[in-house]
């Protein structure tokens, strides 16, 4: 008898180091130009990592060592694109509304301002638009990407140096925005500059700019209400930012299993930070009041009246219609892009506040 319980205990020894053999690590890099304080940064880590975890968890097949580089320690804003696509990180967050003449399709939202303020509405009409348009999934496919999740903000605002009664304020201002976004202020008659959440706090420090257009949950993070005090709500459109993506050579080096657990968790990853945006929009900008209150000037939120709002809006160029022919003179389908985009936020019940899809 004891040697039968001693045989037995024996083979339990040796089983459970093969078990544990049996648990292949993969080291893949994942990384961002911008911090984790910044929520669609924030949730790779927070709900993408742990996903991706729990299903390879499942079969104990395969276990993920992260190797995390958020917060611009191997790349800023202006190469996120080339980073993922160069394999510097494996996984990353592709800002695409940066890189307009790689991703031209990518920026129909930048050039359909006033359309919507509802995230889930406008990724899930993206997201079909990639799965219709072979042309959008090449604009990303082509630079050794394999897109997981789709990413876009909260609604853009003012953020401003001194207070904005009128339109006519906004002349001559110069307002930091990022990549395409600058073609908004076109309709108020302000200058654009270049930039990012990762610069904006300095553009306006150092006078470069005299305010931004930008988001409550890029604001809050980076302080700039400390410099940029007068915030008017504009509620300015929603945007898709571009998203999480895997270098291809990485990619075609992982199991199956691995990539299947990518795409899911890639996809919940989508679906969280969409709605997460619209839970925190409100709540953000209540805490950037709360926080500078005290501060000199202490931060003042107005809301731009309708009727100013829609003047911002008529007064804009035909935005959409120039994008669309400067990108239909490369071959690419953008006016039946433009009409499936508008059409898709219809369908889901939102009304835009001009139809950039009509003729001219």
């Amino acid at each position: 008898m004891k040697q039968a319980v001693t045989a037995a205990l024996l083979a339990c020894c040796i089983a459970v180091p093969s078990l544990a053999a049996a648990t292949e690590n993969l080291h893949l890099t994942i990384s961002a130009s911008h911090p984790t304080t910044v929520p669609w940064i924030g949730m790779i880590q927070t709900v993408f990592m742990p996903e991706v975890d729990r299903r390879l968890a499942s079969t104990g097949n395969y276990k993920i060592d992260w190797q995390e580089a958020f917060g611009g320690q191997l790349y800023k804003a202006n190469a996120t694109l080339t980073s993922v696509e160069q394999g510097v990180t494996d996984i990353g967050w592709v800002f695409s509304y940066l890189e307009a003449p790689k991703m031209p399709l990518s920026q129909v939202t930048a050039y359909t301002p006033f359309s919507t303020n509802n995230v889930p509405v406008q990724l899930d009409t993206m997201m079909d638009l990639f799965d219709d348009f072979p042309s959008f999934r090449k604009e990303w496919e082509q630079y050794n990407l394999v897109f997981l999740g789709a990413t876009g903000s909260d609604s853009y605002d003012l953020y401003t140096k001194k207070p904005i009664h009128d339109l006519a304020d906004l002349k001559g201002m110069k307002i930091s925005a990022p990549g395409p976004l600058g073609t908004w202020l076109r309709g108020v008659g302000a200058n654009a500059v270049d930039g990012a959440l990762t610069t904006f706090y300095t553009d306006v420090q150092t006078g470069v700019s005299d305010g931004v257009l930008s988001l409550a949950l890029g604001v809050l993070p980076t302080k700039l209400y400390e410099v940029a005090p007068y915030i008017t709500r504009v509620d300015a459109g929603v945007v898709f930012s571009g998203g999480l993506a895997i270098n291809r050579d990485t990619w075609d080096s992982l199991p199956q299993e691995v990539q299947d657990a990518l795409l899911a968790a890639g996809a919940l990853y989508s679906k969280t930070h969409a709605q997460d945006l619209m839970n925190r929009h409100a709540a953000a900008l209540e805490k950037i009041v709360a926080l500078g209150k005290d501060q000199n000037p202490p931060v003042t939120l107005t809301v731009m009246p309708a009727a100013m709002r829609q003047q911002w809006v008529d007064n804009l160029p035909n935005l959409a219609g120039e994008w669309a022919d400067a990108a239909a003179a490369r071959g690419l389908p953008a006016r039946d892009f433009l009409h499936a985009y508008m059409d898709g936020l219809r369908e889901r019940g939102e009304t835009p506040a001009r139809a950039w899809d009509a003729a001219p």
